[in-house]
């Protein structure tokens, strides 16, 4: 009963404290550049943990993130989640598996290092494949930093666990080779072929798809996984990307006038280490767009520039991330670039085509720092460009959705044009 109380209470809290429905949240605060020389991180010790009363715990897999676990009452387990290194942006990632030698409930409890707040509602599989959310009524947060107006600084919930593997993570669990097996999967298309466009600091492979006509002038350059937690930004733009590849006339034709490029997981260290935000390097890529210090995004612009010199334009250019809600960051509508005016049009065709869908726009200052990959992108090559965050909740059939429509209007938009 406690639970449904608790719960209860804090979903009250939040109700009487969120904004009228008319404001739309404000985003991110303007970007500003910081130095992304190389920086040290701290890795996990990956092991199974025996913390008592048959119950163990590991992360030993890729994506995992665990840093520390105790046994700290009848059936209470208390896991602890800390960052690859500091400062970094609050999202605070955690994966692991979890199971018992005999069948058990338990009561788990994940905290994170001072000063951090909770973000992700957890998820279970039982599978790796097949995710579900914790159910509310078993799952309670720290009310205590809610009711200050503050972030939860824990979660906890009841879980049955047994001698079957269950994984619980922050979000649906998805690694460089899910990421490259849906990548040859699509390559299984004559028009899709996929390479290898540079390494990663760990020497990990950043590979890419080409999609339509090789030969073509005109391209396009899609990004995702900057940011290793950023889930539901990939399920926006694999959607996106099997709707560039459907056997429908529409694609066909775009395939034929164009060539697109996607960079499905720019930083797989990131990913696979189970980080929170940045690469081996210890840095956030998307702040490595003017100085170029770390490999990953020097081998997405040497690969830029080098269809450039071919005497080839980059039309149009989305980048695939995830935040509290949905947002499209966008550059000064008084800027123009190659195709003007197609990323206003591609969002509010996409208003049109969803009911009650009202997108929240925020178009960067002119003289925004060029430290991220749009922007930098647009000033260097004149590409249309558009960062698209997706709501870290955002039910998964609507962005799937949103991904399929935002693919369908651009293709109409610049077929167009």
């Amino acid at each position: 009963m406690k639970y449904y109380l608790i719960f209860a209470a804090s979903v009250l809290f939040l109700l009487a404290s969120c904004q009228p429905k008319d404001i739309k949240w404000k985003g991110q605060e303007p970007i500003k550049k910081v130095s992304t020389l190389t920086r040290p991180i701290q890795y996990q010790l990956k092991k199974t943990f025996d913390v008592g009363d048959g119950i163990f715990l590991s992360n030993e897999f890729d994506g995992a993130r665990l840093n520390g676990v105790a046994l700290t009452g009848d059936n209470e387990v208390t896991v602890l989640i800390t960052p690859e290194n500091t400062p970094i942006n609050e999202s605070p990632w955690y994966a692991f598996k979890i199971w018992s030698d005999t069948e058990k409930e338990i009561q788990l409890k994940i905290t994170y290092n001072e000063g951090v707040g909770h973000r992700y509602y957890p998820k279970i599989s039982i599978d790796r494949k097949n995710w579900a959310s914790v159910d509310s009524a078993v799952y309670l947060t720290d009310t205590a930093s809610v009711a200050r107006g503050e972030s939860p600084k824990f979660c906890e919930f009841t879980l049955a666990i047994n001698t079957d593997t269950t994984w619980v993570a922050a979000q649906e669990l998805i690694v460089s080779k899910d990421i490259y097996e849906w990548a040859g999967e699509l390559a299984e298309n004559s028009f899709v072929s996929v390479d290898e466009m540079g390494k990663s600091k760990e020497g990990r492979s950043i590979k890419y798809l080409q999609i339509g006509n090789p030969e073509s002038k005109k391209m396009l350059m899609v990004l995702s996984r900057q940011h290793p937690p950023e889930v539901t930004g990939w399920l926006a733009m694999k959607a996106f990307t099997e709707e560039l590849c459907a056997n429908d006339e529409l694609p066909e034709k775009f395939r034929d006038e164009y060539c697109i490029y996607v960079v499905p997981c720019v930083n797989p260290d990131g990913v696979d280490n189970g980080h929170w935000r940045h690469g081996a390097g210890g840095i956030d890529l998307n702040r490595d767009w003017e100085d170029f210090n770390q490999p990953e995004t020097q081998a997405i612009r040497k690969f830029m520039q080098e269809k450039v010199a071919e005497q080839r334009k980059f039309y149009f250019m989305i980048d695939f991330h995830s935040t509290y809600e949905d947002i499209y960051y966008t550059i000064a509508p008084e800027l123009k670039g190659n195709m003007p005016g197609i990323v206003p049009k591609i969002i509010q065709a996409m208003a049109e085509d969803i009911p009650g869908y009202d997108p929240n726009i925020r178009p960067n200052a002119a003289g925004v720092e060029r430290v991220n990959s749009t922007v930098s992108v647009f000033h260097e090559f004149g590409a249309e460009a558009v960062t698209y965050e997706v709501g870290d909740g955002t039910p998964r059939d609507m962005i799937k959705k949103k991904g399929e429509l935002t693919a369908i209007n651009l293709m109409e938009i610049m077929l167009e044009d």
